[in-house]
């Protein structure tokens, strides 16, 4: 008999042996696309706009793939001051990471 992994409610294996592994999440809150003359222009207090407004989902990403969309705001406890995702939609990650 083989042990399986048991899944939480969510339907993850929580005992596979890669789940203490630590994995970098991107998230990316818009993109610019200066030309390369104005980018060659920019210095200390530059301003460079984004193609996304202060209040608008940021996007979180393995890699290339898009696992999950959340909104920024403040981290609570001892995290003041420091920024935090909070979750609005999550990618169905069983099928695997393509």
């Amino acid at each position: 008999m083989t042990d399986t992994p048991s899944p939480d409610p969510s339907g993850t294996a929580l005992d596979s042996p890669f789940s203490g592994v630590p994995i970098e999440i991107t998230v990316c809150v818009g993109r610019a696309r200066p030309l390369i003359r104005d980018l060659l222009k920019l210095g200390r207090d530059s301003v460079l706009p984004l193609d996304r407004r202060v209040d608008d989902m940021v996007e979180l990403y393995i890699g290339e793939r898009l696992i999950a969309r959340g909104q920024l705001e403040e981290a609570e406890g001892d995290g003041t001051g420091q920024l935090a995702v909070r979750l609005t939609e999550v990618a169905d990650l069983r099928d695997g990471l393509n």
